[in-house]
């Protein structure tokens, strides 16, 4: 058995990697590279160049390597983005990810974890939100998603495939062991951002909206460490495996911190402070999203470690100054 991890040489994606091989599974990645990087996968592991909508290579890799799982995080991922340009939204995070259910429904998987998010509830009207929360999302990045949940759902009515849908908050951190972290060095994941700031990478930091209805007036966010999510993508299949129900359940550790409170705890830890800039509200920034966290603890006994903004903080902060001093990893693979 083995599972096909699309998205892997990316940021969580490499995270789960490394936690599914130190499990002892066996595990093929494909990966475009257009964010990932070949090097932050377990060595010599190297991805497999290609597109999940590539019906034709995904069937080959599920042929040639024995697939019975397929862990899907390939897709784009920022939400300002998505303003910018629904379509191609819509083609990476709905069309190619019905395209490999479908090949994956014509192929024999049987399992089937689903990278969505938090931003399929938009601006909940009561938080903390649970799975039961009706979606509504506000962005062109939620929409999709949801869309791909309900594509995943009725194909598991139609054809059996067993499926796990995992609504992530938001990511944050770095492998304790520093063998990947987040890379890319233009992500706008605040922490991320932060980091880069507290170290000189970026001239400043910009906090997008201080006029929202909260207590100092910045969006607050769930923030769940990588590797905290990573081990509950390893609970997932274990879950499916084991005959366990498909279900859908919230990633989160159901505590909500302020951009402001996040930008103090990153001067914290590097002892430094930077430049900090007020500027207009983003369209597509939700004000408030907090999970209660519960159900994912109750159907997979998943019980993280990390759960604390100072550590999470620290782990992102020990891996961007592995960068400055070390550089950033090339992106190198095999061909198909």
């Amino acid at each position: 058995m083995t599972v096909l991890v699309t998205g892997g040489a990316g940021y969580i994606g490499s995270h789960t990697v490394h936690e599914l091989v130190d499990a002892g599974e066996k595990v093929v990645v494909l990966d475009n590279l257009s964010t990932g990087f070949a090097a932050a996968l377990p060595k010599p592991m190297l991805p497999i160049v290609g597109d999940t909508g590539d019906d034709k290579l995904v069937a080959e890799l599920i042929k040639t390597h024995e697939v019975d799982a397929i862990v899907h995080f390939a897709a784009s991922i920022v939400v300002p983005d998505s303003v910018r340009d629904p379509l191609g939204y819509y083609r990476n995070n709905t069309a190619n990810t019905r395209s490999l259910i479908e090949t994956a429904v014509k192929n024999g998987v049987k399992h089937f974890i689903f990278s969505s998010t938090a931003a399929v509830y938009g601006n909940p009207a009561k938080v903390p939100v649970t799975e039961d929360t009706p979606p509504a999302p506000v962005s062109p990045y939620g929409w999709p998603k949801l869309m791909s949940e309900q594509m995943l759902r009725d194909a598991g009515t139609a054809h059996g495939l067993n499926h796990v849908i995992l609504r992530y908050f938001n990511v944050a951190g770095g492998d304790p062991e520093q063998r990947t972290g987040q890379s890319t060095p233009d992500a706008t994941h605040l922490i991320k951002v932060a980091v880069q700031a507290a170290l000189g990478q970026r001239e400043r930091l910009d906090v997008f909206g201080t006029d929202y209805p909260t207590p100092d007036g910045t969006c607050i966010r769930d923030y769940i460490h990588v590797s905290d999510l990573a081990r509950a993508h390893l609970a997932a299949l274990l879950h499916l495996r084991s005959g366990g129900d498909s279900t859908t359940l919230n990633c989160a550790y159901g505590q909500g911190y302020s951009v402001l409170e996040v930008i103090e705890a990153v001067k914290r830890a590097s002892g430094r402070d930077f430049p900090v800039r007020t500027s207009p509200r983003r369209p597509g920034d939700p004000m408030s999203i907090v999970a209660t966290g519960q159900r994912i603890r109750q159907v997979l006994g998943w019980r993280p470690q990390f759960d604390d903004l100072d550590t999470i903080v620290a782990h992102a902060l020990a891996w961007e100054r592995r960068l400055v001093e070390k550089g950033r990893p090339v992106r190198e693979a095999i061909p198909a």
